[in-house]
């Protein structure tokens, strides 16, 4: 994307992040930086972490620190007092927690996302864009499911506001994610463990987390109120990205593995547009565009004729070079690795 038309959205513009300690927040805000905005606020409940980020940031008047949940809608409303762009990613995202506490989930993914839509159209915003994952299609999942109705709360045409305009985006596993797989496996490897795999032929999406945020930022330039964003991402089979990472650290090629079984909830393969979806989808170079079912209804024949679902079993399946290049350019065999791995391991998010 041309960082003018970037330029163009977000200068000026007063910017909202919910779940801004998070990863993805980490990232994002990073990036909005260079977009000239007026200030960028950073919204979560964690005051341990807001201080950790705020020292990070010292010095730069452009951030604005809130303390708050969006399970609380008058301080979330209050949190979006003047400001022009939210970018919702508070969420519970790690899904055995999502299992074994199923109404938490519901309270930050679906009460929260209300709370988020109710306060951004009383305080006028002018754009909310609210991230949501590959579990949220055909969901098996507490967090697939709460994620699911997110969605459709966020892009509820009754609802609809002349002046706030909500998009969704959709994405796979973020390669090193808080939480995720690849800081577990960097820490087994480091203590000369087997790497536990739930199935030898479990398929994930993959991306990083740049590409998350570049996917979030095409869409708030792009995106039309009601659509809904998904970007294109090959996948990998869960053993070969630990056996690329483990290969990456230590030149074992044949690092051991012990399959421990699949976790509750857990699918063997993700999908991140449906056979429903894919009727209605527009399909670009790079993305797929799903747009709201208002406008689906008033076009005649099929927008995509691919009407097969676009599956992690289905896409382009990374190598072991390219899964070992792209560890490597998300800094897993530099210096910072470990201390990398440790803040993922810390904070459970994907």
């Amino acid at each position: 994307m041309e960082k003018p038309d970037l330029l163009n959205a977000l200068k000026s513009k007063r910017i909202l992040v919910t779940g801004g300690t998070g990863s993805f927040g980490h990232q994002i805000i990073r990036e909005l930086l260079n977009y000239d905005p007026e200030s960028i606020h950073v919204y979560s409940r964690d005051e341990k972490k807001q201080y950790d980020m705020a020292m990070s940031y010292r010095g730069n008047g452009l951030l604005r620190f809130n303390i708050g949940d969006v399970r609380d809608f008058d301080r979330t409303r209050e949190a979006m007092r003047g400001v022009d762009i939210v970018f919702n990613a508070a969420a519970l995202k790690q899904v055995p927690n999502c299992e074994y506490a199923p109404f938490e989930a519901v309270k930050t993914n679906i009460v929260g996302a209300n709370n988020v839509r109710r306060a951004a159209i009383e305080a006028g915003v002018q754009t909310v864009i609210s991230i949501s994952t590959d579990k949220a299609v055909k969901p098996v999942n507490v967090m697939g499911m709460t994620k699911a109705i997110q969605e459709r709360i966020m892009l509820d045409p009754t609802y609809s506001s002349d002046q706030t305009k909500f998009l969704c985006v959709r994405y796979g596993n973020v390669l090193g994610s808080r939480g995720s797989v690849v800081p577990l496996f960097f820490d087994f490897i480091q203590k000369k463990l087997p790497l536990p795999i739930t199935h030898p032929d479990m398929t994930r999406f993959q991306l990083t987390l740049k590409e998350a945020v570049q996917l979030v930022l095409w869409a708030t330039v792009k995106g039309e109120s009601g659509d809904l964003w998904v970007q294109k991402m090959p996948a990998a089979r869960i053993p070969e990205l630990g056996r690329a990472l483990a290969y990456g650290l230590t030149g074992k090629k044949d690092y051991p593995i012990n399959i421990i079984g699949m976790r509750p909830g857990e699918k063997m393969h993700e999908v991140l547009v449906s056979e429903e979806e894919m009727w209605r989808a527009a399909e670009l170079e790079n993305h797929y565009l799903i747009p709201s079912w208002a406008k689906s209804q008033n076009k005649e024949g099929l927008q995509n004729v691919n009407i097969s679902e676009y599956s992690s079993a289905g896409t382009h399946q990374l190598t072991q070079d390219e899964i070992l290049k792209m560890l490597e350019m998300d800094g897993w065999f530099g210096p910072n690795a470990k201390a990398k791995a440790a803040h993922g391991i810390e904070i459970s998010e994907e």
